[in-house]
């Protein structure tokens, strides 16, 4: 059974930082797209970012580019998702995502087959 499991969500000031991650427990970890999604009360879940599965190539959501990078270790089946300057705009359940041998840009959550449970990160201004 796969399971994708996040942690390093909490509470973070405006102009903070955290670091997010996600165990995979995918077989061929390197050979899956991996992105991560956010959904902030009363929304949609939207795309925040994604790493194609060698971590060459990212895409990034307009609204997080130059303040989040996604990363990743396939030696320990693991992505990450480092937070820098937070806004109280960034409070959501943030949530990781797999595709296998799928294209980076790819930010619909239609074109991702395993979801983790999420982790929440709040920002207070």
């Amino acid at each position: 059974q796969v399971q994708l499991v996040e942690s390093g969500g909490g509470l973070a000031q405006a102009g903070g930082s955290l670091t997010l991650s996600c165990a995979a427990s995918l077989r061929t970890f390197n050979t899956y797209t991996m992105a991560w999604f956010r959904r902030a009360p009363g929304k949609e879940r939207e795309f925040v970012g994604s790493i194609s599965w060698s971590g060459i190539n990212t895409y990034y959501a307009e609204s997080v580019e130059g303040r989040f990078t996604v990363s990743r270790d396939n030696a320990k089946n693991t992505v990450f998702l480092q937070l820098n300057n937070l806004k109280p705009e960034d409070t959501a359940v943030y949530y990781c995502a797999a595709r296998q041998y799928g294209a980076v840009r790819a930010p619909t959550t239609g074109a991702y087959t395993y979801w983790g449970q999420g982790t929440q990160v709040t920002v207070s201004s």
